[in-house]
């Protein structure tokens, strides 16, 4: 996004605003959820204080879907010719990022929309959500906004009332929303959702069975990882498992952690500790082996489509013509199976003596350590932002050790940099130049008693 200076609809003053007018599926996984969830192009204005989002020419497309949709405010009153000429060049940005192969004859004829909420409605129709689906969404949006407005005192109460509306799609678009404001770098936003997020997961029916099973999953982890520190053999894994038989969540989180465990033998441990049992025992055993059959399957069907869809993107990756781009755009969908694959590519490469491949894979690799460097140094500096005061931030830099070394200091300042030139959160700039001197200190400190300690 740009920052535009543009003149506010409502008192026609001038005001910097960041403006994004293409949406593109192809180059930004993410635009959809940009674009829908209303957080782009939201404008507040300093003169007025009107908000809202800035009506301005939009392009949405979706390569998948060969989606190729134009919208233009009717009431920016612009002649069709220059509606085209506005158009122009975003449509050819669209062509030039598109793969030749994919160029096909829907990006030569773009869609109008003559109202933003047709715009939306093709969108979303395109993915099988009906009108009805579209008006049950917005219902909910306008609860999440009505939530927002509530004061602190009410709100509980508010949400008891509207217990019944609160379901897995509420959720699902409250974290949207939560994600959007965080990428556009709204942290009253950010920080006003997380604090609804917080009152609906105590008060709604919902968020209170997803509490309770969070803690079911955690106190599941927590009792394996404390079985994995005595000794973790299979018969006392099948005690576990035993024990929590009644409990779907913990047997299931269990169960999925200690996969690699669950193999013929310990099947065959568990055949044998039913047929030694009473017949009310075994027939809670028999149970329970049937519940750990199907999560064993369910495990492995899943472990296998992970793995599918890693190789073709791996596939993918390694016949691109432009292979750093098309790296950084795939990141957010690198995972433990990616890297599974990966590593079985590069044995096969030096098995083949494919040095074209392995140059490949070395490339891969060197983006993958570099954007999850980034991602440690991004996630300590959010926590030393946090810290009460200096001395706290002293200590967590000590113990990040050798996490605090010239590459941190470069995230630091370029991001520092880039929260300065956004030029609309001041505060935050002003604690990440003072977290910096305090980063430059220590350093300073550690090096001086490092070169101390080795003369």
């Amino acid at each position: 996004m740009a920052k535009t200076t543009v003149n506010c609809p409502d008192c026609r003053q001038p005001m910097t605003i960041e403006l994004t007018r293409l949406f593109d599926m192809n180059t930004d996984p993410q635009a959809k959820q940009k674009l829908l969830s209303g957080s782009a192009n939201y404008y507040q204005c300093p003169t007025c204080h009107n908000q809202g989002v800035y009506p301005t020419p939009l392009i949405y497309h979706d390569p998948d879907k060969e989606l190729l949709l134009t919208y233009f405010p009717p009431e920016l009153n612009v002649p069709l010719p220059q509606q085209e000429q506005t158009f122009g060049p975003l449509i050819k940005k669209v062509v030039d990022d598109l793969k030749p192969e994919k160029r096909k004859g829907y990006i030569f004829n773009p869609q109008s929309m003559l109202t933003q909420q047709r715009l939306f409605e093709r969108i979303l129709e395109a993915d099988g959500i009906t009108p009805e689906m579209m008006k049950a969404q917005q219902e909910k949006l306008q609860l999440i906004q009505t939530f927002l407005q509530a004061k602190a005192d009410v709100l509980p109460e508010m949400v008891v009332q509207n217990d019944t509306k609160i379901d897995e799609e509420f959720f699902t678009l409250l974290a949207g929303l939560t994600q959007a404001s965080a990428a556009q770098g709204d942290e009253q936003g950010v920080k006003a959702l997380t604090s609804l997020q917080k009152v609906l997961l105590e008060r709604s029916t919902l968020g209170r069975q997803a509490a309770a099973e969070a803690a079911a999953t955690r106190d599941a982890m927590q009792e394996l990882q404390d079985l994995s520190k005595a000794g973790l053999t299979r018969e006392k894994l099948l005690d576990l498992l035993q024990k929590n038989a009644s409990n779907e969540t913990k047997l299931t989180a269990q169960a999925t952690m200690a996969r690699g465990a669950l193999d013929y033998q310990f099947f065959q441990t568990l055949s044998e500790r039913i047929d030694a049992t009473s017949v009310k025992q075994r027939a809670e055993l028999t149970a329970l082996r049937e519940k750990l059959l199907t999560i064993t399957e369910q495990v492995d069907a899943a472990l296998k489509a992970q793995a599918e869809q890693a190789q073709a993107l791996l596939d993918e990756l390694l016949k691109s013509d432009k292979l750093e781009e098309a790296v950084q755009q795939a990141l957010p969908h690198v995972n433990q199976a990616f890297g599974e694959v990966l590593n079985l590519a590069a044995k096969k490469a030096q098995e083949a003596n494919d040095e074209e491949t392995l140059k490949k894979i070395s490339t891969i690799v060197a983006i993958i350590q570099s954007a999850s460097a980034s991602s440690v140094y991004v996630e300590l500096i959010e926590l030393l932002l946090q810290a009460p005061d200096e001395k706290t931030r002293a200590e967590m830099l000590e113990k990040a050790g050798e996490t605090v070394n010239d590459d941190f200091l470069q995230v630091l300042v370029s991001l520092s940099n880039q929260v300065e030139q956004a030029d609309n959160q001041p505060d935050l700039v002003a604690k990440l130049k003072d977290l910096n001197r305090e980063v430059l200190r220590f350093t300073m400190r550690r090096n001086l008693k490092d070169g101390q300690s080795a003369s």
